[in-house]
């Protein structure tokens, strides 16, 4: 093999083995969003396509990226704390999503289809517990 085509090999074989490492990335993603889309709709009772919404929702309403809201959506799930920003965003939008209705239509705050999230995961939209006063930089 000559010089140039060796170089031109390498650069290929680099350009693969980035593309598969971005590959990885987004599965590992998606995956990550998907939780969080089950937590969502257990703790808002909520439809698969409205736990999207709501999702959305956070990270346009708190300049997040999805990814990351998912993460701390999922991480959250576990040890029942949250950025601030992003609990009040995820409550808001809780109150705004009708688990009755079509993704992201409001309901009213006091429409009642959020009252008793249940236990565990609850915790993630009861406006008690998801501040300690910390901030992304206190994320577990």
């Amino acid at each position: 093999m000559t010089g140039g085509a060796r170089e031109q090999s390498e650069e290929r074989i680099a350009a693969l083995e980035a593309e598969v490492d971005q590959l990885q990335r987004a599965v590992a993603s998606h995956a990550v969003v998907d939780q969080a889309i089950g937590v969502v709709i257990a703790v808002g009772r909520l439809r698969p396509e409205q736990g999207w919404e709501v999702l959305k929702e956070i990270s346009q309403h708190t300049n997040t990226k999805l990814r990351e809201v998912a993460e701390y959506v999922v991480q959250g799930a576990h040890c029942g704390w949250l950025p601030d920003e992003i609990h009040h965003a995820l409550v808001s939008a809780l109150s705004r999503t009708d688990p009755r209705s079509g993704a992201g239509e409001d309901s009213g705050v006091g429409s009642g289809g959020n009252s008793g999230l249940g236990s565990g995961v609850g915790s993630l939209a009861d406006p008690g517990v998801g501040s300690r006063g910390g901030s992304r930089a206190d994320s577990h």
